[in-house]
């Protein structure tokens, strides 16, 4: 069971991100001020829930919620920042859009930069212990889901509607045989070493 805030009598905005570990694609966050009374039986991590459970759990996040945002920062921004920084900027900028000011953050994971004074507190695998933390995973991982299934249809050879930019063989394969695109994150490794360093000399020599 979800612990439904981690103090009593606090506007605490859930703070999550999707999207960390993708060759390809934003990352999102999601901040979610939910009413302390709100429950729902499949509330949980994202991860641990089929798609059609989350896509029916946005509905009712964005519908029951006191306040709720979603934001991203682009891979251009990702390769300039570095991902971990980028995800807690996606952060930021979803508490930057929410409707009501929490009096405290409540951030998945271990790493955070403050806040414009808001206090925070990072739990590691937060998602699966706080219902704020579970209701913010939900709503950027389905965000960032749709964001990707919109893009593939522009860039159908990577098979984005299926693998979300993730980095699966099929991915892979597609980066082989197609190169990259401006939505890849140049910063990451995008491929096996022997690999990635043959199709960048490649290219270096096309230019």
């Amino acid at each position: 069971m979800l612990e439904p805030f981690l103090h009593a009598n606090t506007i605490e905005a859930g703070l999550d991100e999707a999207g960390r570990g993708c060759l390809a694609g934003p990352v999102f966050a999601a901040a979610v001020i939910l009413d302390p009374g709100f429950s729902h039986p499949l509330l949980n991590d994202s991860k641990q829930l089929s798609e059609n459970a989350r896509d029916e759990l946005r509905e009712i996040i964005e519908a029951e919620a006191l306040a709720w945002a979603v934001a991203q920062v682009p891979p251009a921004e990702i390769d300039e920042i570095n991902i971990l920084w980028a995800s807690v900027l996606a952060m930021h900028r979803a508490v930057d859009k929410l409707s009501i000011k929490p009096e405290l953050l409540l951030v998945d994971g271990n790493r955070f930069k403050p806040y414009l004074g808001i206090p925070h507190t990072c739990i590691v695998k937060g998602d699966g212990k706080l219902a704020p933390i579970a209701a913010a995973s939900i709503l950027a991982k389905t965000h960032r889901d749709a964001y990707m299934k919109k893009l593939s249809e522009e860039h159908p050879e990577y098979g984005w509607e299926r693998n979300k930019g993730y980095p699966t063989p099929e991915h892979r394969s597609a980066i082989i045989q197609y190169g990259q695109t401006i939505h890849h994150r140049k910063s990451f490794r995008l491929l096996p070493e022997a690999t990635q360093g043959n199709l960048f000399e490649d290219l270096e020599d096309q230019l």
